[in-house]
């Protein structure tokens, strides 16, 4: 470890390999459930206002999650010792679960009402978790940031589909 807490090469290493890796696995798994229930399923559904064309979706979750893994790189990177760090990856690691299982509950269900059942904890994890990046490194806590505002969005948008669709 160096004087301010980092990790050395070989320690940054690791870190990247333990933040690409689960994100990475999240964003598989959350395309699979998503891409077979597109069409004609959800294109069929009747969807609220400021509902983005499909093509959005692609790009905006590229960006979150290249955030995310930079934001998990910088909270792995630091001491072991450091107050909060386990609490933080621990927070981190259950709202990528839920991150995956939204799209297996909305999707690949077919089920608006259980996407609200899990995207209302995970809302609540990512907060919980930029929180605990925020106390640890603020870069990584504001790394969060959009991600908390586009889950968010998410919800209103699964919320308008449950009402729209019932």
């Amino acid at each position: 470890m160096t004087s301010g807490g980092q990790a050395t090469a070989p320690g940054r290493l690791a870190a990247v390999a333990l933040s690409a890796g689960p994100i990475l696995l999240a964003a598989l798994l959350g395309n699979a459930a998503t891409m077979p229930n597109i069409a004609p399923w959800y294109e069929g559904l009747v969807k609220p206002p400021l509902n983005p064309p499909n093509w959005v979706f692609g790009p905006a979750w590229t960006t979150l999650y290249l955030l995310m893994g930079s934001a998990f790189y910088r909270i792995l990177r630091r001491d072991p010792q450091t107050p909060g760090r386990s609490r933080a990856i621990w927070l981190f690691a259950a709202q990528l679960v839920l991150n995956a299982g939204w799209s297996f509950a909305f999707f690949a269900a077919h089920s608006p009402l259980l996407g609200l059942a899990v995207i209302l904890p995970f809302e609540a994890l990512i907060i919980a978790t930029l929180l605990a990046f925020w106390r640890i490194d603020r870069v990584a806590g504001a790394c969060l940031i959009p991600y908390v505002l586009w889950v968010a969005f998410a919800t209103w948008l699964n919320a308008g589909i449950f009402a729209l669709n019932g």
